[in-house]
């Protein structure tokens, strides 16, 4: 489940009338078709990825991700043209974008906060854009930077003896099976499992029925399968017969699990941090550490919904909870998510993965920063310290979108109810930012990765929007341009109107490892009323349509869809939905 922090009462400046007129219509973040460039700086070297993130009939946006491959620099110019006479640039974000009439030529100069790019670092903010085009609407192929074609190396000074042997062994192409690999992703196809297909199939979603989705081992007895089902051997077997490259399996049992909700609370109370380990732990590390799966990739989704809840719904805030205090002062959260990492990373096969919420839950900037130095004691307390993950993931069985094309974050547009001084309004932008936080302030690796459940944030159908409002009121403005259509970021439990997202694929966008169905498409959020079960699972009020919300989403509607069965039990009414507003369209 996906409890969220949403901002509440917070002090608001006063709107400024007019605002949209220059820079409302603006795309954030690279996704939809992205052609990577290479190129290089002014006496240095970097490398750039031109993405088109979204067009219709007449225009584009578009974002550039910089990569400074030389010296640090103070300030930056990039410059390119475009191939078609009819391409322009209207409107343009995090630098000052320059076509004059007549001409293809576009300069991009930085802004006033991401001029500073240090050596294989990233322009903090990347440039992106909205414009127009006739005819065709082609992939510039030549950039340059300060003044210099980019070549995607450095540029140097050869040494005046040169050496006589080449000082490194160039990498193979293609690892050695069992090799631990930088991306689990790349090089082979996921693990689709049959369980989850045969229902898919039945519920008209054949065109869908061969995406891999994630196994959730949520109590101890799914280990070993439940009512007949597989168990996790069964699925390492079955992934084996499939000739798959890898398999997701979230670990999901911690005790006093999903503190801030109801619909996922767990079978372990509190302090039974002996049993999750002894019972849940030990068992699954000891079968996925069995050696006939050693060249199969199993990527671990390590405990959702657990360290995010100890810095937003703990500690006094609006959105404490009792449950969360309680896992705060134990520690068992974090003793638990250690110890799982500490069994997992052991396992030379295995890539682990560590929740990161969603841009509506950690974008604010007091809990942005406080998150990823949570993270990263947490895992340094393990034996192997940072070395002991592969990658975070966001938005895992949550909503929100993975870019909103029609929208920037500006100071002005932070003042709109939806977006509530956020930094982030989607969740690669998100993922992005928190990746670089980790990396630059938290001692994180350059090779860690990021991933996004893209499962069910599609936002497709006749509700999705296809350009910017025109209205110059903030609120009107915005709710009219958002591809997310939830009455509320704060909304999470089985959304009307959601639609399948991006599908599965390796390598999308700059930092991020892969997009992922890690919530399969078609399990339940968690029931709209209340349901007896041996499960452990209790009923949530924001699973109940008629519910009129609480301080999480505003007092605002849930967006619920009626008659939901438990968590993780399928539900053909949301699958069926999902199917017909996916986006892109199946």
């Amino acid at each position: 489940m996906r409890p969220t922090l949403i901002r509440g009462a917070r002090r608001r400046r006063p709107f400024l009338r007019g605002l949209l007129a220059a820079g409302a219509a603006l795309v954030l973040s690279a996704g939809v078709a992205g052609i990577a460039v290479n190129q290089a700086n002014a006496a240095t070297g970097c490398r750039v990825t031109y993405t088109i993130t979204n067009q219709w009939d007449t225009g584009f946006g578009a974002t550039l991700s910089i990569t400074n491959l030389g010296d640090p620099l103070t300030s930056w110019t990039l410059t390119w043209d475009f191939a078609n006479a009819g391409q322009r640039v209207s409107q343009g974000w995090n630098g000052t974008f320059t076509q004059a009439s007549g001409s293809q030529r576009v300069t991009v100069t930085n802004a006033s906060y991401n001029g500073s790019v240090g050596t294989n670092a990233q322009v903090s903010s990347p440039p992106g854009f909205n414009g127009t085009y006739s005819g065709a609407n082609p992939v510039p192929t030549s950039f340059s930077l300060n003044g210099t074609a980019c070549t995607g190396s450095t540029t140097t000074t050869p040494p005046t003896t040169p050496p006589t042997t080449p000082t490194t062994t160039p990498p193979t192409t293609t690892p050695p099976a069992g090799t631990h690999v930088d991306n689990p992703f790349v090089g082979g196809r996921g693990y689709v499992n049959p369980e989850w297909a045969a229902n898919a199939r039945a519920d008209g979603g054949a065109a869908i029925a061969n995406q891999p989705t994630a196994v959730w081992l949520d109590r101890i007895a799914a280990i070993n399968g439940v009512n007949g089902g597989m168990g996790l051997r069964d699925h390492l077997d079955e992934a084996l017969d499939q000739g798959a490259s890898y398999i997701q399996i979230v670990i999901y049992n911690l005790p006093g699990r999903d503190c801030s909700a109801l619909a996922s609370n767990g079978e372990l109370g509190p302090t039974e941090i002996g049993r999750y380990q002894t019972e849940y732990i030990d068992p699954i590390a000891a079968i996925m550490g069995d050696a006939s799966y050693r060249d199969l990739r199993i990527v671990a989704i390590v405990e959702i919904d657990s360290l995010p809840n100890l810095v937003t719904n703990t500690n006094g805030r609006a959105t404490q909870t009792d449950t969360c205090n309680t896992m705060l002062q134990n520690g068992n959260y974090v003793r638990g998510v250690q110890y799982a990492l500490n069994k997992l990373h052991a396992i030379p096969n295995v890539y682990n993965y560590v929740d990161a919420g969603h841009h509506g839950w950690l974008g604010w900037d007091d809990n942005f920063g406080a998150s990823a130095d949570l993270f990263a004691s947490t895992i340094r307390g393990t034996t192997a310290g940072l070395a002991s993950v592969d990658g975070f993931i966001t938005n895992t069985a949550n909503y929100s979108a993975l870019q909103e094309p029609f929208i920037t974050v500006t100071e002005q547009t932070r003042q709109s109810r939806w977006i509530d001084f956020n930094r982030y309004v989607d969740e690669l932008s998100f993922a992005q930012a928190f990746r670089q936080r980790l990396i630059t302030q938290n001692g994180f690796s350059q090779n860690i990765g990021m991933l996004i459940d893209t499962s069910r944030n599609g936002w497709g159908g006749p509700n999705r929007p296809t350009q910017a409002s025109t209205s110059t009121d903030i609120n009107t403005f915005i709710n009219e341009s958002r591809v997310d259509r939830r009455p509320h970021l704060g909304d999470w439990c089985n959304q009307s109107g959601a639609g399948i997202g991006e599908r599965p694929r390796a390598n999308p966008a700059t930092g991020i490892d892969a997009y992922v169905w890690v919530k399969p498409p078609g399990e339940s959020d968690g029931a709209s009323q209340p349901i007896d079960n041996d499960e452990g699972k209790g009923f949530d009020q924001m699973c109940d349509p008629n519910y009129g919300g609480n301080v999480r989403n505003g007092n605002s509607p849930t967006g619920a869809l009626p008659n939901a069965p438990l968590s993780g039990h399928w539900f053909p009414a949301q699958f069926r939905q999902l199917v017909a507003n996916a986006f892109p369209p199946l």
